[in-house]
């Protein structure tokens, strides 16, 4: 509530007696000050706010550039603390800020940028790409629209002025700290290997005993087989010399090789494979691992996913030491010379 005073009433004076040949001098009146009072009602909080322009919101994200540099200021989650981070546009991306957002606040389960349309901006972005549009920042499930400052637009030859040093700045970093990031991959490679070889030793026990019974009910399928064709052999020499003779059973012969001959087109037909021992018992050999794998809950495809990423991993961390090799070889004949 605003309640305005006028001027004060002047208090009464009392006018000088004037003596004989006495001069009247004028005394000059000073003008009464005009007095301003404002009385605030209510939350005194809600009044500075508003009446001061310059007072930031808590849960504001801002954006501001200090020095050249973007400085991204926002609420910690868990701590309620306003958190100012620096970020270099042409190394830092979206997965590093993202990173020591949720390094400096625990509270950060969950973080995420999305551009203004809502699709999910990369974690390889760089940030100098995404301080050019207004964007949107997920923490915790809980969004915060991002204004970026409008910089001013440069000329054709300016912009590739600037993107030449951005590209030449970049390679400088990479060749100054290239050393540093393959050691920090050569140990995050091996601990992801060591990670990977722990998961895989339970499930390689299990895959060990289901495939020694299975290659033991393969084994002795052939070999039943193989008693069969001889006792198949026995009985038609039995029928030929002792029972009946070559000319009753020539016939016979024939029908059932010309059965074995349809069997085996219809085992093509059926697997699309050539009818060869090594092929029918390697699939044999399948058949028994699946069915054995389902009754002791054994996860195939969980195995072979662990077994092609611990491949990439050793393949990664071959190519990893055999830079690092080569660099410290170029830096002994560098010695050298």
């Amino acid at each position: 509530m605003m309640l305005l005073r006028g001027a004060r009433t002047p208090r009464p004076r009392w006018l000088p007696t004037l003596g004989p040949g006495a001069r009247v001098h004028p005394r000059p009146r000073t003008p009464s000050p005009q007095v301003l009072c404002a009385q605030l009602c209510g939350n005194l909080k809600y009044y500075q706010s508003h009446l001061y322009s310059t007072v930031v919101p808590p849960n504001e994200v801002t954006v501001n550039y200090r020095h050249g540099l973007p400085l991204i200021t926002l609420t910690l989650p868990s701590r309620k603390e306003r958190c100012q981070f620096v970020v270099k546009p042409m190394s830092s991306t979206v997965g590093s800020f993202l990173q020591d957002l949720q390094n400096e606040d625990k509270g950060v389960k969950t973080a995420a940028i999305f551009a203004a349309d809502g699709s999910e901006i990369s974690a390889s972005t760089l940030m100098d790409i995404l301080l050019m549009n207004d964007f949107k920042l997920v923490i915790n499930k809980i969004t915060y629209d991002v204004q970026c400052p409008k910089k001013e637009k440069l000329s054709m030859e300016h912009a590739t002025e600037m993107d030449n040093v951005k590209s030449l700045v970049h390679r400088l970093f990479m060749a100054l700290h290239l050393e540093e990031f393959q050691k920090k991959r050569e140990h995050h490679l091996l601990e992801r290997i060591d990670h990977l070889k722990g998961q895989l030793q339970p499930l390689e026990q299990i895959k060990a005993g289901i495939e020694a019974r299975s290659e033991a009910k393969t084994s002795g399928l052939l070999w039943t087989g193989l008693a069969l064709l001889s006792v198949q052999g026995g009985a038609l020499a039995w029928l030929t010399w002792w029972v009946y003779s070559w000319d009753i059973m020539e016939p016979v012969t024939y029908f059932i090789t010309f059965a074995n001959s349809m069997v085996f087109f219809a085992y093509f037909i059926v697997t699309r494979q050539d009818y060869t021992y090594s092929a029918v018992k390697r699939r044999q050999f399948l058949h028994f691992f699946h069915k054995k794998s389902k009754k002791e809950h054994f996860d195939v495809v969980q195995y072979n996913k662990l077994k092609e990423d611990l491949a990439k991993a050793t393949e990664s961390l071959k190519q990893v030491r055999h830079s690092l090799c080569l660099r410290m070889q170029g830096e002994e004949v560098n010695e050298k010379n």
